[in-house]
């Protein structure tokens, strides 16, 4: 797949049409055009191993910005790699409404970690959210908490080596002046994400979900037998 700017400072890409990402701003999977390329005299001057373009969502209309690697300067051509990074990645979503204020404000900012790649830092934040948790549930959610696990690991057929790793991170206790947290690459801390989002979803939201929706069904039931009018004779 060839990438390249040419001396006119034109992008050439052989799969323009069909470049599509999931934009971080709207969230919608749309195609993107780009809007703003390195000038390529400069390019040519300076020689960067690395150079940003400015593509436009065709569904917000919002700048999303791509780093690409340079492969070889050419005397018309300026040509990159055809992988990118994504500098500003989608956040992932979560149903905070129910989680207890501490827990949801370690958890914005560990999304806020993986999204920005950090992965490590995730972990690390991972295990803070885990600990917030376990202090407002005691010692009895802990361990229910850790049967889920063991649900999640029996239902995903998670390995053995991804399974030791989350149970590390959420479970195992810091030790004095050291963490104890294992090393992850991003295929970990994906798994990781949907586990502690999972053991949040079983701890708070469904909890959450299903007290009000029995709040609203006894809301109405009352309200159903207060409008009733009682048969002649009867007593209401």
């Amino acid at each position: 797949m060839a990438v390249f700017i040419d001396s006119s400072g034109r992008l050439h890409h052989d799969q323009d049409s069909g470049l599509a990402l999931v934009c971080p701003h709207c969230q919608v999977l749309a195609h993107i055009t780009p809007v703003s390329v390195p000038d390529f005299n400069t390019l040519q001057q300076h020689k960067p191993g690395q150079v940003g373009l400015v593509y436009r969502c065709e569904a917000c209309n919002a700048p999303i910005f791509l780093r690409f690697a340079v492969k070889l300067y050419a005397g018309s051509r300026v040509e990159l790699a055809p992988n990118f990074v994504e500098l500003e990645r989608p956040r992932e979503r979560f149903n905070f409404t129910y989680l207890p204020e501490d827990a949801e404000l370690l958890l914005k900012e560990a999304l806020a970690c993986f999204s920005a790649a950090c992965y490590n830092g995730f972990a690390s934040m991972c295990r803070r959210v885990a600990q917030c948790v376990f202090a407002d549930l005691g010692e009895d959610g802990k361990l229910q908490l850790y049967d889920e696990l063991a649900n999640i690991r029996r239902l995903a057929e998670l390995d053995e080596e991804s399974f030791t790793i989350i149970k590390k991170v959420l479970f195992e206790s810091d030790t004095a002046g050291r963490p104890g947290l294992p090393v992850i690459e991003s295929y970990q801390a994906g798994v990781l994400l949907e586990v502690i989002k999972d053991l949040l979803y079983q701890a708070y939201v469904r909890r959450g979900r299903l007290q009000q929706a029995m709040m609203v069904r006894r809301y109405f039931a009352d309200e159903t037998t207060s409008k009733v009018t009682p048969l002649p004779g009867v007593r209401s």
